[in-house]
C-alpha cells in the first residue's frame, strides 16, 4: 500500500509519497494543493492521504528544515528506487552527496558517474527526478555555472530560491539578480 501527506514548507505545500520501502515521490509546491497532489500521484495513482509514519515524519521534518535555511542533510531518507533505472539511480546518489549550498554542474555528474560525455544525459534523469530536494537537482548547474534545466513549478526562479534559502552565493554578486 502506498500512501502520501501535503506539508508546509517556507516556499509552499510539498507533498511526499511512501510505501514499505521508503519515499517513493516528492513534490515541490504548484500552484494549488490540488496540483500538487495530482503531480504527486503520478508516482502512486492509488496512494492514499493518510498521516505519516514516523520515519516519514522525520522526512518532512528535515525537508522542511532545510527550506527554513538550516543545513540538514537528507541522506538518511530511505527512498526506494525500485522504478527508476541504473542509470538514474547512478546521478540520484551522486546528486544526494552534493552539500546545501553548493552546485555542481551536470558535467561533474557525469565524470563522477564515468560517464564524461553524459552531461546531457544527466539533465534528462534529473529532469524525471521523482525525488525533488531529496536528490537536490536545483544544486546542479550548467557548465557555465548558469542556472538551467528546473522543471518545478516556477522553474529558475524557484531553484535560485532554493539555492539562496541554502547560503548559495549568499556574499557574492549574483549572476542572476535579474531573476530574483
Amino acid at each position: 500500500m502506498h500512501a502520501y501527506a501535503l506539508f508546509d514548507t517556507a516556499i509552499g505545500r510539498c507533498g511526499i509519497a511512501w510505501g514499505a520501502k521508503g519515499v517513493i515521490g516528492v513534490q515541490l509546491p504548484e500552484r494549488s494543493d490540488a496540483a500538487t497532489r495530482t503531480r504527486l500521484l503520478r508516482h502512486s495513482p492509488t496512494a492514499e492521504e493518510t498521516d505519516p509514519p514516523k520515519p516519514i515524519a522525520r522526512a518532512i521534518e528535515d525537508i522542511a528544515a532545510l527550506l527554513r535555511g538550516e543545513k540538514k542533510s537528507l541522506r538518511a531518507i530511505q527512498l526506494d528506487m525500485s522504478k527508476v533505472n541504473a542509470f538514474c539511480v547512478r546521478v540520484y546518489e551522486t546528486a544526494r552527496a552534493i552539500p546545501p549550498g553548493t552546485t555542481r554542474t551536470y558535467g561533474d555528474i557525469a565524470r563522477a558517474i564515468g560517464d564524461p560525455d553524459g552531461a546531457r544525459a544527466v539533465g534528462q534523469a534529473l529532469g524525471r527526478n521523482p525525488f525533488a530536494i531529496v536528490v537536490p537537482c536545483h544544486r546542479i548547474v550548467g557548465a557555465d555555472d548558469r542556472l538551467v534545466g528546473f522543471s518545478a513549478n516556477g522553474g529558475i526562479r524557484t531553484k535560485l530560491k532554493m539555492l539562496k534559502i541554502e547560503g548559495w552565493r549568499e556574499n557574492e554578486p549574483s549572476l542572476f539578480e535579474e531573476l530574483a
